[in-house]
Parts: C-alpha cells; structure tokens; sequence
C-alpha cells in the first residue's frame, strides 16, 4: 500500500529563513519513501487547507530546494486566520478533514508562532476525537522571539542581526554630521508584547558611549523624564543619540503610546512609537530628529541572514519530520541550548499546550538596571544567533531569490468559502 502524504503550511508574520524549515520538512520526508509519499503544501497555511489550494512539492529538484532555502518571505504563503472553536463551528473542520482525506494526508507539519502552534494543537485534538489518523507537528519561527520552552525561534537571529547593522551604521552616519544643535535618531521596531526585536538593536553597543544609547522595551514603563534627561546626557557627551523604540512601549498606566488601528476582528495594530518619542525630545529639547521604521525590512533581510539561524531554521524542520515518524504527535520543536561559549544546541520536541497562545516576555536579568538598555546576560545570550554569514547568490548586483510559480493540485473537492 502507497504510504500517506504529508502536508506542510506556513503560518503568520514570514522571516528571511521560513523557508529553510519548509526545505528541511521536504529533503528529511524524501529520505523515508516508504513512510510519506510526497510532501504537499498549502497555500497560504490553514486558508490554503480549506479552499484546497495546495501544491505537490515532489518535482523539485536539488537546486530548487537550495533556491528556496536561501529565498525569504514564505515561498508557499502565509496567512493570519484563527480557527474557530470545533463546537462552535463543527463545519469548519469538517472541511479540513475532508481535504486531508481526499488527498491521504496522514502528516501535518505547521510552521509558524504561538498562535499557529494553537491552530496545530486544535487539528491535532479534533483528528483524535475523530479516530482520523494524521500525526501533528508544529515547526517554530517568529523574529518576535516569543514561543515558550525553546533558546530561541527561527527568524530571531537573522532579523537582529539585520537591526543592529543597521542602528550601527545609522550611528556612524548620524556622528559624522553631529552640529551644535543636537542630532538624535530614533529607529522603531516590531514588537507588541515583548521587547525582543528592540534588545537586538543592542547588540550593536559593543563598547562604552556606542550606539545604540537607549533602549526601549515594553517590559519597562515608558518614563518620559528619565528618557529625556538620558538622551540630554548623550547628547551634551556626544553631540548625538542613538535610540531603538519597540512599537508596543507603553506608558506607566499600561496604554501603548501609539496605535494604528483595530480591524474588525478586534485586532489592534501598533505603530508609530518611534514617532512619538521622536515628536517628545524635538519638542523638550530642541534636537533634531530623524525616526525610522524596521517594519517589513527587519523580517525580510535575507542578504544578511545569520548562519546560526539558517542552520537552526532548517533543523526545527527535518527534526519535524524525525520525531512524527518516531510517533509524537501533538509537539512542537524546539532548540534546546546546552552551551553559550561555545554555542551548542540541539533539537527536541515540546508538547502543543505548553506553547499554543502564550507568549514569552524578556525576562528581568535580560534588561540593564536603570530599564533603559539590555544586560551584559542579553549580550551573551543574543551574540551566538547572529554567528556566520549565510549569503544569497547575486546576479547583476542584487541578491538572486528563487520565485517559483506553484502549479496548483487538481481539486478533489466543491469550492468551499471561509
């Protein structure tokens, strides 16, 4: 009997190595033909399930899973959809599974952040309820850096790497044109919860007076006074200052300073913080200010993508594989750190519960004293991720991405709307 297919789908915000994890699921499920027949994957994760939008991966050759490691974005797409409860919407899932049968899907792999791995553990639950035979994996990414019980996640490393480079060059640019007036620069980045992204940009203070100067987190109350009188400080010893903002800082009632918008799913968007610490210094004390915004840049930059990162993208994804034909089901991988100098880690598996939905804030030991920098302890926990080059191909000057056109599977099934 022709053994069952895997299914692997890409969930959430994308990083500049989503796919390295996507070419570990495909290379480590072509070593056991006599285990999964192909890997399939849908487009745009759980949607792509649901209208049966999926793409058969078994004609891609060596090179173009190579192509596809060193390209960032999701190759095969992604989405933000939550499902809903199964007693709230039994037909939903229905659907799922019927896609899953019609196409012998006895492998699911899903890639994505904390609330992926809570849609993965919701299929995992309703495929026992069902008796349906489907072995569930989550796979980790997130440059937030916010699942739970691993070192660290997939595309953290490489987006850091990108933004402490850039707040070190912004810096070095900034100096050279300090006048008497004052010059500060103020570079905002993601993170609504958890100050992760932020803590990066330190990493680029290498020595006494380097830039980043200040650094703001959400895990700190935003203090507009001590804020100013620190970048005052920088200023009259510098003639300049350096500062990297979390979008989700908040103020000491708990209120972010800036919001975008709320969609009508009651998600809020954040934004605009770096331009409101910004708007505060030029009107207190007279400096000028440019502010910048990471946004998409941070999470894209594959031309700059750690090799420690990349390594570990595509081991949580082969490991994936590993540990469903062992017989977990339910689990999550995870990086497990055994040393920091030297860096040595290793890949394990962590049951869904104990990541699905939660969220991973910087810890305290991890922020300096005075909340306005990180730690000695960040330094030396961050610096291995961002290790190594892992460089793209270019051709004519500009990196070389692999954009495959994905040849659709033939439906099996009615059209179905979300």
């Amino acid at each position: 009997m022709r053994p069952p297919n895997a299914l692997y789908a890409q969930s959430g915000g994308v990083t500049a190595v989503i796919n390295a994890s996507a070419c570990g699921v495909i290379e480590a499920a072509r070593r056991h033909p006599d285990r999964i027949a192909t890997v399939i994957a849908a487009r745009n994760g759980i949607l792509g399930v649901l209208s049966e939008t999926l793409v058969d991966t078994s004609d891609y050759r060596t090179d173009q899973l190579i192509g596809m490691r060193n390209t960032p974005g999701g190759i095969f797409g992604s989405c933000r959809f939550d499902l809903d409860d199964e007693h709230d919407n039994p037909a939903q899932y229905q659907r799922i599974f019927d896609v899953l049968a019609a196409h012998r899907i006895g492998f699911l792999f899903y890639n994505g952040g904390n609330g992926s791995m809570h849609t993965a553990r919701q299929l995992a639950e309703s495929a026992q309820r069902r008796a349906y035979p489907l072995t569930v994996v989550g796979v980790p990414k997130t440059v937030d850096n916010d699942i739970l019980e691993t070192d660290c996640c997939p595309g953290y490393g490489s987006a850091i790497k990108y933004l402490a480079t850039s707040m070190r060059e912004a810096a070095i640019d900034l100096a050279s044109m300090r006048s008497r007036r004052g010059r500060v620069f103020v570079l905002e980045v993601m993170g609504r919860n958890a100050g992760w992204l932020a803590a990066g940009c330190g990493l680029a203070a290498d020595r006494h007076d380097a830039a980043p100067h200040v650094v703001l987190l959400p895990e700190v109350a935003f203090d507009e006074a001590k804020v100013l009188a620190a970048v005052k400080g920088c200023v009259e010893r510098l003639g300049f200052c350096a500062i990297a903002v979390a979008e989700g800082i908040r103020g000491p009632d708990g209120r972010p300073l800036a919001q975008v918008a709320t969609d009508s799913a009651g998600y809020v968007q954040l934004g605009g913080a770096g331009a409101v610490v910004a708007a505060r210094i030029s009107a207190s004390l007279g400096y000028k200010v440019h502010h910048a915004i990471g946004d998409y840049l941070q999470r894209a930059a594959r031309h700059l993508a750690s090799a420690t990162d990349d390594a570990q993208a595509h081991a949580v994804g082969v490991f994936a594989v590993e540990a469903a034909l062992s017989g977990e089901s339910g689990v999550c991988t995870a990086i497990r750190r055994t040393s920091s100098r030297p860096y040595c880690w290793h890949v394990d598996t962590v049951p869904l519960e104990r990541v699905a939905n939660l969220e991973r804030t910087l810890p305290r030991e991890f922020v300096r004293e005075d909340g306005l920098h990180v730690s000695e302890a960040f330094r030396t926990w961050a610096l291995p991720l961002i290790s190594g080059e892992c460089l793209p191909g270019f051709r004519d000057g500009l990196p070389r991405y692999w954009q495959p056109r994905l040849s659709e599977m033939p439906r099996r099934l009615p059209a179905y709307s979300c």
